[in-house]
């Protein structure tokens, strides 16, 4: 008898910041290898790439990726990931400038796609710095009602990933905390996550030993980022690793990989098998 599959979430960060990246949500969502995308919509290519994922939803999961630390060349304010780290923890973040921030990216996500996300994280985490997180909380709870509320991604690690150093750092710095708040304020999240190394993989193999580490971990309901790009995406600082997960996703090995994990890359609505104590 088949023993049933675990329906995991593969979401690509970052749609939007440029057209090889679309190029690649779009072709992994239709080779049915990709439940989300969270997008920049701090971009100046926003506008002009929001419409080509009309025709992928509700296949395709769709999120805002908020952004405080890309600058796009100059189109968008931008601090070092460090400043803005130091500024939530000294607790200098002002919270009406928090929440207009929050604010900005959603009116712009919702005018594109005349609906609220599906889901919400943050580039390099922010999401889930001290104040961001209530900020990001107040505007749910005040532009939402409860059944239309967008799920929030947890980056705490999945079974023994907190183990890795790199896991560990992001879960540390929010992750865990930010998790637990979420959860008591009813907001769901996904079941664990995964994905988190050092950009490193130097071709598709290297990238695949590292989603086998990843996959035992994860339960039903958790989630693998990842960040494919269809070729070099050049000026990006992980530009040259993006096409290295493009081809491993859409290869037969990453199937035969989750096909002895016994997993399977969820498509349509997730909101469903979660809640917020899961």
């Amino acid at each position: 008898m088949p023993q049933p599959t675990r329906p995991l979430l593969l979401c690509a960060d970052d749609y939007a910041l440029h057209p090889l990246v679309d190029e690649a949500v779009e072709r992994l969502t239709l080779a049915r290898r990709l439940s989300a995308t969270s997008c920049m919509t701090t971009s100046p290519l926003w506008a002009a790439s929001a419409p080509r994922l009309q025709g992928l939803r509700p296949q395709l999961s769709v999120g805002l990726h908020f952004n405080l630390t890309e600058g796009h060349g100059g189109a968008h304010p931008a601090q070092p990931l460090g400043a803005v780290i130091r500024q939530a923890y000294a607790r200098q973040m002002l919270p009406g400038a928090s929440r207009t921030a929050w604010r900005a990216q959603l009116d712009a996500f919702e005018r594109a796609l005349g609906t609220p996300p599906d889901f919400i994280d943050g580039h390099q985490h922010v999401h889930q710095l001290p104040g961001l997180r209530d900020a990001m909380l107040a505007e749910l709870e005040t532009r939402y009602a409860t059944h239309e509320r967008p799920w929030v991604r947890s980056t705490a690690p999945a079974g023994g990933l907190w183990r890795q150093p790199k896991a560990a750092v992001i879960a540390l710095l929010g992750g865990w905390a930010a998790t637990r708040r979420v959860r008591r304020a009813g907001v769901a999240t996904n079941r664990g996550f995964g994905g988190v190394y050092g950009f490193d993989a130097a071709d598709e193999a290297q990238y695949g030993a590292q989603m086998a580490r990843w996959l035992p971990h994860m339960p039903a309901g958790g989630l693998v980022m990842c960040h494919p790009a269809t070729d070099v995406v050049q000026g990006d600082a992980i530009g040259a690793q993006r096409p290295v997960e493009y081809a491993y996703l859409m290869s037969a090995a990453f199937g035969e990989l989750l096909e002895r994990h016994g997993c399977r890359v969820h498509q349509g609505p997730a909101r469903d098998w979660m809640n917020p104590q899961s």
